[in-house]
């Protein structure tokens, strides 16, 4: 606990996967002071043409009021 999971577009290298993890994983363990072996990031790539029926509507425009960053404005 937590667990992230990051939904992207095919195409990403494993390497940035791994940099993009490990990133999430630092940030997490600063942030909310956990350690190291509490954090687990998963990647689930959707492709563009499923975006809006499997990623967009379900996760974004139907649980608009849990989003901490919503697509398109700024922190």
């Amino acid at each position: 606990m937590p667990h992230v999971i990051v939904k992207l577009w095919p195409g990403k290298s494993e390497q940035q996967k791994r940099r993009l993890a490990e990133a999430i994983t630092q940030d997490v363990m600063k942030v909310l002071n956990y350690g190291d072996e509490s954090v687990s990031v998963a990647f689930e790539e959707v492709s563009a043409a499923d975006w809006a029926e499997k990623v967009y509507k379900p996760d974004i425009v139907e649980t608009s009021a849990k989003l901490y960053k919503k697509p398109g404005y700024t922190m």
